[in-house]
């Protein structure tokens, strides 16, 4: 029979790949400090076994051939030096076969010594030994105890083939088969098991990832996540809930909390039962509960909190999320609104009806031209105001500075003749309270600007300072420049600001006082048209003083505009 190169069929070549496999798995070791082990153990056992039949027979009375003994001795206690002495782990896992062969001689040379007194059966140990390293081991130990043992019985003239002939063997390979058997059955199962903590592993690995994931994700977004326990402790925060913390007063903290939380209507306190946090560990689900932060006449915050029930796999509950959103632009910009709405019409609705009511009585005095036309100019001034209640609205509605609203055609001018003419023109509305507007300090100032754009600057300007000045109060004007800079100054003896109104006051719809009409709009188209020729605006009021706005713009075309000097408590620009 042809015998193929690869070793296919060929039982030589099979028992070769075997014995590879045996030195490859030997000791189901998965290290070599484990292999080593295993060696000693298995050998010291032996060791102490074999002393112990040792002192009983060289004690006994009866027939031994004490130097065949001996020697089997020597050679079991020389296996336990070899296993002592070795580096197991730096050496072939193959190598430790030799110690359970040479155990194997060492008891045949003992129970040569005395046939009759039963050594044979410490074959059992080098036999499991053997069992557990494989099925090479297995067929190993078979084959070489099982012909030891039956060429000692042949040499033997006294023994007969008698049916204990048959039982060591046969005992033998029932303790390394039940060992083989047994190894196999704790190499699979520790297989299954190792593939089970890989799965585990993966899973676990995964399941990390996946929390990452969630936290990365969720501190990205802008909304505050907050997980409740059923328990009613909190286990997990994002980073929104962090910075609503910092930036909002009172949130999160308990002893503020209450002092600082207030309703829907941003003016009812919240009662400690309705916080969302108290709810949510109740049970309770809800939907965009809102509660403002902060007392009213602070800075302050508004957030919308809504909180669902989690359920775990078998439907039992397993707390609660907490979703707040910071809703303070939202809800400024709609409370915003409705004031402008209300205002406007208010303020449209009170010069036109003097318009309309002035022109009736122009009409019905037709026959005396002089009281016609004294009504007429009255209906005249409150058209004005009309076109200016419009041109505000239509300003502060103008998202780009570029845009047609906000374009400015800036040319020569002197400033003076800008303030004068404001000046006369606001002169009826002041006297109607006995206020005065002074002009003794309005100087010819150049100023490279719109016309248009700056007297309607001046003209906001004068009228807030008759609005909120006191009756019989005063108006000081004044205009000056350096050449490089022009400076407008309209001061008022009114009541004046406190500091926070003065952050404030330049933004849109925002009004110091509400007792008084308007729109909440001149100042910020004011600063807006200031800032579009290059220039500015600035504010410093004092408490039952009165208030100072100055306005700054380029003198000449290409000329760089210096502000005022800071004041205390000034806020220039903001």
């Amino acid at each position: 029979m042809h015998i193929r190169g690869d070793g296919v069929g060929d039982p030589r070549a099979r028992v070769r790949g075997a014995l590879r496999r045996t030195f490859a798995t030997v000791g189901d070791a998965r290290t070599g400090a484990a292999r080593a082990r295993t060696a000693v153990l298995n050998q010291l056992l032996l060791c102490v076994i074999v002393l112990f039949v040792a002192a009983l027979a060289l004690w006994g009375t009866g027939a031994i051939e004490r130097s065949l003994f001996l020697s089997g001795v020597l050679l079991v206690f020389a296996g336990g030096a070899v296993a002592l002495l070795v580096p197991w782990a730096r050496i072939a896992q193959g190598w430790v076969l030799l110690l359970p062969l040479l155990d194997i001689v060492a008891i045949a040379l003992m129970r040569r010594s005395e046939p009759n007194g039963g050594l044979g059966l410490l074959w059992a140990f080098p036999a499991i030994w053997l069992a557990l390293l494989g099925v090479f081991g297995y067929v190993l130990q078979l084959v070489v105890i099982t012909g030891i043992y039956w060429t000692l019985v042949a040499l033997e003239p006294v023994q007969g083939w008698e049916y204990t002939t048959f039982l060591l063997p046969i005992v033998t390979v029932a303790i390394a088969t039940a060992t083989f058997v047994g190894s196999r059955r704790h190499a699979a199962q520790q297989e299954l098991l190792d593939r089970q903590a890989g799965m585990l592993s993966d899973a676990l690995q995964r399941a990390q990832r996946q929390e990452e994931l969630i936290i990365e994700v969720l501190d990205a977004v802008d909304f505050g996540v907050l997980r409740v326990a059923p328990d009613g402790s909190v286990t997990m925060v994002n980073e929104a809930i962090g910075r609503f913390q910092q930036s909002i007063p009172g949130f999160g903290v308990r002893e503020r909390a209450l002092a600082n939380a207030y309703q829907a209507d941003g003016t009812t306190p919240l009662p400690e039962q309705d916080r969302p946090l108290l709810r949510a560990i109740r049970g309770e689900v809800f939907d965009n509960q809102i509660v403002w932060f902060g007392h009213p006449d602070e800075r302050r915050a508004a957030l919308t909190m809504t909180v669902r029930r989690m359920r775990d796999a078998f439907g039992v509950d397993n707390g609660a999320v907490l979703i707040a959103r910071d809703v303070t632009a939202e809800l400024t910009a709609l409370r915003a609104r409705d004031r402008l709405v209300a205002s406007v019409s208010h303020e449209l609705r009170t010069p036109l009806t003097s318009v309309l009511g002035y022109i009736d009585l122009a009409m019905d005095n037709l026959d005396d031209p002089d009281a016609a036309r004294r009504n007429l100019e009255v209906a005249g001034r409150n058209s004005e105001r009309l076109l200016e209640i419009v041109a505000d609205i239509l300003a502060a509605s103008s998202s780009s500075r570029l845009s047609a609203d906000m374009t400015i055609s800036p040319e020569p001018l002197d400033a003076a003749d800008i303030v004068r003419a404001s000046a006369e023109a606001w002169r009826p509305r002041a006297a109607e309270r006995a206020v005065s507007i002074l002009t003794a300090d309005v100087t010819p100032a150049a100023v490279f600007a719109d016309p248009l754009r700056l007297r309607q600057v001046v003209d906001n300007l004068v009228s807030n300072a008759v609005k909120y000045n006191r009756d019989g109060g005063e108006i000081a004007l004044a205009c000056s420049t350096d050449e490089q800079t022009t400076r407008i100054s309209v001061r008022d003896t009114g009541s004046g600001m406190a500091l926070e109104d003065q952050h404030r006051l330049f933004e849109r719809y925002y009004r110091a006082r509400t007792d008084i009409e308007g729109t909440g709009l001149g100042l910020s188209i004011s600063r807006d048209i200031a800032r579009a020729h290059g220039g500015d605006i600035t504010v410093h009021s004092e408490r039952g003083i009165g208030s100072t706005f100055v306005v700054v713009l380029p003198a000449t075309a290409g000329a760089v505009v210096e502000r005022p000097p800071a004041v205390p408590d000034a806020v220039g620009g903001q």
